[in-house]
């Protein structure tokens, strides 16, 4: 089905993986950007706007940004130099329930009458998707081809267990994600929903009350049974733009778990912020 691979393999992703600039050069990964939408004009996520100037924007005019999927230009521009040196692309986006950069880059490579691109929907948002992502590239820098890389990412999709804590109700209710007098209520009771995706969707959860200190480490612990059946490889807390104070407490439960090889902070970048606003917190992992 596949011809032979005469280049490397280059493992590819789109802006909403939230991964930390450190780790995106660790593990030499490329990313598309999607865009975000304010005043009418359009930023690329992670390059042109930062999360800070979006909850500074969206709190002056009441509105959050509108965000849309990369474009096709864009992704010919990604792949095109991979296809002249011979590489296999090894894409991992975001869920397509949430986007259509998937099928974008679908039809990029289609475009490129290139063969040797392989996409997978990781049916994720966030580091939900940065799992996936340093999972393949630890795969494939360990000698995998890209074919078995390919299959074993696509079929732990459903292993990955992203959830996150929305610290008010107002931006997704900006969004029209949730209905403005639900919002209205929701932060009068100061209550805060836990978000989770699941295949490809996100739904509510538990319902917290209380100040987002209490909240956090509520989330986190109520988690314990299932963060110590976890692959021990790596966890993820992903925050949006918030006091890092907050963030601490959570990060210290899981140190005395004493169970993780790795715990990975990363902030939350363009897109996710626009959508869920700020102080969002979220515990990613892999189920074994």
């Amino acid at each position: 089905m596949w011809g032979m691979n005469m280049g490397k393999t280059v493992v590819m992703t789109d802006s909403t993986v939230d991964l930390s600039k450190e780790l995106i050069e660790k593990y030499d990964i490329e990313i598309i950007p999607l865009c975000i939408i304010m005043d009418d004009k359009s930023y690329f996520d992670g390059r042109d706007v930062t999360p800070e100037e979006i909850i500074e924007w969206s709190n002056k005019n009441k509105t959050t940004p509108k965000t849309s999927a990369a474009g096709i230009e864009e992704a010919i521009e990604h792949l095109k130099p991979h296809k002249e040196a011979g590489d296999d692309v090894l894409y991992i986006g975001i869920s397509e329930d949430m986007s259509t950069t998937c099928n974008v880059v679908r039809l990029a490579a289609s475009d490129l009458e290139y063969d040797r691109v392989f996409v997978i929907n990781s049916m994720n948002l966030s580091t939900g998707i940065g799992l996936q992502v340093l999972r393949a590239a630890e795969m494939i820098k360990a000698g995998r081809s890209i074919e078995e890389t390919y299959e074993a990412i696509n079929a732990a999709r459903e292993d990955v267990r992203a959830s996150f804590v929305v610290d008010t109700l107002t931006f997704l209710a900006r969004g029209g994600r949730c209905n403005a007098v639900t919002a209205l209520l929701a932060n009068t009771l100061q209550l805060k929903p836990r978000i989770e995706v699941k295949m490809g969707k996100m739904g509510v959860g538990t319902k917290y009350r209380g100040k987002t200190k209490k909240v956090l480490l509520n989330y986190v612990e109520d988690m314990k049974e299932d963060l110590l059946k976890a692959d021990k490889t790596r966890v993820f807390v992903t925050y949006s733009v918030m006091d890092h104070d907050l963030v601490v407490p959570v990060v210290e439960y899981l140190k005395e778990l004493n169970y993780f090889d790795e715990i990975l902070e990363t902030q939350a970048g363009g897109v996710i912020t626009s959508h869920c606003g700020p102080a969002t917190l979220g515990v990613l992992f892999y189920a074994k």
